[in-house]
């Protein structure tokens, strides 16, 4: 049973489904569920979620939130979403406590990864 009044779950538009659920299940391993042809749920995130269809997309610059993922190698999972057709939006950079980048899937969605400074580095 979900946990009373705490986060559950998280929607986020798509304009290719089929494309995120490539870029996500290549990146990060999730696994999906489609619900029609405009909405597919993923689990094996750490929360589940879904894409639905939409010609929008999430950035900060508009005043979204971040949804930001954990690496112990942020040079090896950069590669990942490079590889599987995102973009690296900000490059890897130090904050106090470690160093992060951001990046969009296939759709334009803004997400950040970070890793802690006891992580290895590949520099």
């Amino acid at each position: 049973m979900p946990d009373h009044e705490k986060i559950n779950y998280l929607e986020f538009p798509a304009r290719d489904i089929e494309k995120t659920k490539t870029f996500f299940t290549a990146v990060f391993k999730w696994s999906f569920v489609d619900y029609g042809p405009e909405y597919s749920a993923f689990s094996n995130a750490g929360i589940d979620g879904g894409f639905f269809k939409s010609g929008q997309s999430i950035s900060t610059e508009t005043g979204s939130a971040l949804v930001i993922f954990y690496s112990k190698n942020l040079e090896e999972t950069q590669v990942k979403i490079k590889t599987a057709g995102g973009s690296i939006i900000k490059e890897i950079f130090s904050f106090p406590g470690g160093r992060r980048f951001h990046f969009s899937d296939p759709n334009g969605n803004e997400y950040a990864v970070w890793s802690d400074l006891s992580t290895p580095s590949m520099d």
